[in-house]
């Protein structure tokens, strides 16, 4: 009788920190960027002056709640402790858009957000290449990803 190795080899390779240390990595960032859409999300949904960027922050919540989810699961697969906090880069983003108010903040916001998902559909991509768990992960959270790019955009060409 004939065993398959794929299941030892891929707890192998989940299990060795040389090879999935660029995972965990990815994956303690992506939860952290999760935080951040979140927490930046309510904010727009609090903040906001336009009905477009107010419902955009309501998706941003909803959608980065569902992907955190996910990503925590994929977390606990490899061992990773799920952060509570959002990355350093939108803790500063909510420092600046505190001291906005109209729509001087939702042109910031907007701004900001357009950005910050180009950087993100970037690494998702990267990620989605490789075959383990938080490949698997980024290549199912890119279309969202897009799809909230593609909003932010719109807004930002309609002047929120």
């Amino acid at each position: 009788m004939r065993r398959s190795i794929l299941p030892f080899a891929l707890l192998l390779a989940l299990s060795s920190p040389a090879i999935a240390a660029p995972s965990r990595a990815f994956v303690t960032d992506a939860i952290k960027g999760d935080n951040s859409e979140i927490m930046l999300g309510k904010m727009a949904q609090d903040q906001g002056v336009s009905e477009g960027v107010k419902q955009f922050g309501a998706t941003l919540v909803t959608d980065h709640t569902q992907a955190k989810q996910q990503m925590a699961g994929v977390a606990n697969q490899l061992g990773v402790p799920v952060p509570d906090g959002p990355t350093d880069e939108a803790q500063q983003e909510q420092q600046k858009l505190s001291n906005l108010h109209g729509a001087a903040f939702d042109h910031a916001f907007v701004r900001y957000m357009v950005k910050d998902h180009k950087q993100d559909i970037a690494k998702f991509r990267r990620e989605a290449r490789a075959h383990d768990p938080a490949g698997l992960m980024a290549a199912q959270q890119l279309p969202v990803l897009e799809k909230h790019l593609q909003i932010a955009e719109s807004l930002e060409k309609s002047g929120q």
